[in-house]
């Protein structure tokens, strides 16, 4: 082999072992290809195919993940910051979750509003992350609270009380595995167990605290669980800048920032596939086409359901001694 053939073979096979089998890319419109240049933003597009069944016929979605730094300081005006968010959202269906939104109530506020019309206009799911006030109604709320390093959220927020639902929708079955969830296994396993085809993990986490397990989890998580997983972290350092030092109680020096939010959003589906991530250090959009009929059948869930009865009984076949 030349030394050009050897390289691309070694290539060939770091990709086949990060990110499976290799996935065909999306046909994107020349549109979004210019708006990409344009505006400066990493755009990807990736197509998870099933093979043809006799019986099912293809169960195809299209779903975007965005990633973004946010967009003015944080000692800007709240009003301001939800305006200039709405103003530089991209036209996609999950963003990541982050700290820079601001309190509301869900049914009254400016930037909801924004995102019903485009759901509206746009015939799409929209899985945005929000901060709200302690009123109860129907949502899917966080489960798991950090208290790590600067993520010492239990200052300000409480364990969700929604356990883990699903939402039915045109597109199927989806739900939100809310940022710190996807360190824990059996999180995925819930939301799996109670029919999610699609799990969203929309995340707000630097390098310093998870960037080696950030490739590893939502994969893992597809794989186990036999779903399609969508990782979306949020990217920048440069408007993260709080005028007042901080600590976190952990002994470290006091400093203006949480760190490198790293992006790389991506793709899992339950075959092992996944796509690759989006920028490191960039704003971006990933598109990816997939069939659902790569999920599992609804067995797991039965089982489990017949394995917490008082009255149940393994399944274990012993060999008979005469």
């Amino acid at each position: 082999l030349t030394f050009s053939q050897h390289s691309n073979l070694l290539r060939c096979t770091y990709i086949r072992v990060l990110f499976g089998k290799e996935l065909k890319k999306l046909n994107l419109p020349q549109s979004a290809i210019d708006a990409a240049v344009e505006q400066d933003f990493d755009l990807k597009g990736y197509v998870f195919e099933a093979s043809p069944e006799q019986l099912r016929p293809p169960r195809t979605v299209h779903v975007g993940l965005i990633q973004n730094k946010i967009v003015l300081p944080t000692d800007a005006p709240v009003l301001e910051q939800v305006r200039e968010r709405s103003h530089s959202a991209f036209n996609g269906q999950v963003v990541h979750f982050g700290s820079d939104r601001p309190i509301h109530t869900v049914h009254v506020h400016a930037k909801t509003n924004f995102i019903y019309l485009l759901a509206k206009k746009y015939n799409m799911v929209v899985v945005s992350p929000i901060l709200e006030r302690d009123e109860s109604h129907g949502k899917s709320r966080k489960n798991h609270i950090p208290s790590v390093g600067d993520f010492n959220e239990s200052t300000y927020y409480m364990e969700g009380n929604t356990d883990h639902p699903v939402f039915q929708t045109q597109f199927g079955k989806i739900a939100v595995n809310i940022c710190y969830g996807r360190h824990h296994p059996l999180s995925w396993l819930m939301y799996s167990i109670h029919g999610a085809e699609i799990i969203f993990n929309p995340s707000a986490t630097d390098g310093l605290l998870c960037e080696p397990m950030w490739p590893i989890e939502a994969r893992n998580a597809a794989i186990a669980n036999h779903c399609f997983t969508c990782a979306i972290n949020r990217v920048g350092t440069l408007c993260e800048y709080f005028k007042n030092e901080f600590t976190s109680g952990d002994g470290k020096k006091a400093h203006h920032d949480f760190g490198n939010f790293y992006g790389s959003s991506y793709v899992a589906a339950p075959d092992g596939s996944r796509s690759p991530g989006l920028s490191r250090t960039r704003d971006g959009l990933l598109m990816t086409e997939m069939d659902l009929n790569l999920n599992r059948y609804e067995l797991y869930a039965e089982e489990l359901k017949k394995a917490i009865q008082h009255d149940f009984k393994p399944n274990v076949l012993r060999k008979t001694v005469l």
